[in-house]
C-alpha cells in the first residue's frame, strides 16, 4: 500500500492534493496520505462557514479558512496536528464505517502507549472521554475517502478562540458542529515519543501502520509527486479551495440580528444572507440622524457577508449623519464584526 507524506503546510494545497490523487488514478487504492497544516479551519461541506468561525479572531491570527468536500463539523488545525487519509475501493468499504477504516491508526497509537484510545460515537477517537480525532468520509467514482485529524500537540486555546460561536443571533439550516472536550495525544504516549515534533510523530505512526522498522524498507512505497501532478493540484486549489464562493458562498441561507443600546440610541441591524452575500439589510432603532439609513441598507445589498466588505461600505459614508452621537467605530464594530 502506497502512501504520501505531503511537504506543504497549506490546507488548501493539501485538500487539492487529496482530491487530485483520489480522482486522477496515479495512485491505486488502497493508499494513505499524511499532512501537517499551519493554523486553519476546515468546515464541512454542508455547513454555514460564518456560523462556525470567529472571523475576527481568525483574521487577527492569520488562520486560513476553507471548506472540504466531505460532511461533518468544523475542525481547527495547526502545526501540532497530524492529518491522515485513507483511500479505498468503495465496494470494499461500507460508507459510514469509520471504526474499521481508522482501526490501523488506533492500533498504532496503542503500540505507542496511548492504550486508552478508542473509536466512539459516530466518527471520533477519544481517550479518557476526551476527543483527539475527528473523521469525515465521502465517496466518488468508486472510491471511498476517509480523512481525520490527530491532535498531537495542538494549541487548545486557539481551538477555543477560532471556533468560538459568535454571540450574533444567527439562524440557518446549516449543519452545526457539536463541540466536544478535546485533548492532545502527546501526554498519553510512551516517554520516548513525547519529545518528537509532529513530523517525527507522523513517521513513527507510519512505521507501525505499515509494520516496518525503517521507512526505507522495500515493502513500504512512498509516492513522489511529479511536476504534472503539481500543476493539476495547483489548478484544483485555485478553482476550489482558494475560491470565495466555495468557502463562503456555498453556505446555506441564514439570517443575522445585531442589536446594541448606546447612550445616543439603540441600533438593531438585520441581514438575510444567501450564497454568502447580503440579500436583505434593514437597520432599525431610536437613533437620530440627518440622513436616511436606507442609503446604507441599499449599499450593503449584494456585498459579501464578511468583516472587510461590510466595513468598506460603512466607511464610505459619514456615519455620524445617520447615527448622530454614536462613534463611527462603535457602529462598525456592531454591524460589521462578530460579537
Amino acid at each position: 500500500m502506497q502512501y504520501l507524506a505531503m511537504q506543504t503546510h497549506d490546507i488548501r494545497t493539501n485538500l487539492a492534493t487529496e482530491e487530485y490523487l483520489m480522482n486522477s488514478g496515479v495512485m491505486t487504492p488502497p493508499f494513505m496520505l499524511f499532512y501537517i497544516e499551519k493554523p486553519c479551519i476546515i468546515v464541512g461541506r454542508n455547513q454555514n462557514t460564518v456560523e462556525e468561525i470567529n472571523e475576527d479572531y481568525c483574521k487577527q491570527h492569520g488562520i486560513t479558512i476553507t471548506r472540504r468536500l466531505s460532511g461533518g463539523g468544523a475542525m481547527y488545525q495547526d502545526l501540532g496536528n497530524l492529518c491522515f487519509s485513507f483511500i479505498v475501493p468503495a465496494d470494499r468499504q461500507r460508507f459510514g464505517d469509520f471504526k474499521t477504516l481508522v482501526q490501523p491508526i488506533v492500533d498504532a497509537l496503542h503500540e505507542m502507549g496511548a492504550t486508552g484510545a478508542e473509536v466512539t460515537g459516530r466518527n471520533d477517537i477519544v481517550i479518557d472521554g476526551k476527543k483527539f480525532s475527528g473523521n469525515a468520509m465521502y465517496t466518488r467514482n468508486g472510491k471511498t475517502f476517509c480523512h481525520g485529524t490527530l491532535m498531537f500537540d495542538v494549541d487548545t486555546n486557539a481551538v477555543a478562540g477560532a471556533l468560538k460561536v459568535p454571540k450574533d443571533k444567527i439562524e440557518s439550516k446549516g449543519i452545526k458542529s457539536v463541540r466536544s472536550r478535546v485533548t492532545n495525544l502527546k501526554p498519553y504516549l510512551k516517554p520516548k515519543f513525547q519529545n518528537l515534533d509532529t513530523a517525527g510523530f507522523r513517521d513513527e505512526l507510519i512505521k507501525r501502520i505499515y509494520h516496518v522498522d525503517d521507512l526505507s524498507q522495500a515493502q513500504i512505497n512512498e509516492y513522489q509527486l511529479t511536476s504534472k501532478d503539481q500543476q493539476a493540484i495547483h489548478q484544483i486549489e485555485t478553482d476550489r479551495y482558494r475560491d470565495w464562493d466555495w468557502v463562503f458562498g456555498q453556505s446555506p441561507a441564514f439570517t443575522v440580528k445585531k442589536r446594541k443600546h448606546f447612550d445616543a440610541g439603540t441600533i438593531d441591524a438585520r441581514f438575510e444572507v444567501q450564497d454568502g452575500k447580503i440579500k436583505m439589510a434593514k437597520i432599525y432603532g431610536d437613533f437620530f440622524g440627518v440622513e436616511d439609513v436606507h442609503q446604507l441598507e441599499k449599499a450593503l445589498i449584494g456585498k459579501p457577508y464578511d468583516v472587510d466588505a461590510i466595513t468598506k461600505v460603512l466607511r464610505s459614508f459619514d456615519l455620524n449623519k445617520f447615527f448622530n452621537g454614536i462613534p463611527t467605530n462603535d457602529v462598525i464594530e456592531l454591524i460589521a464584526h462578530q460579537h
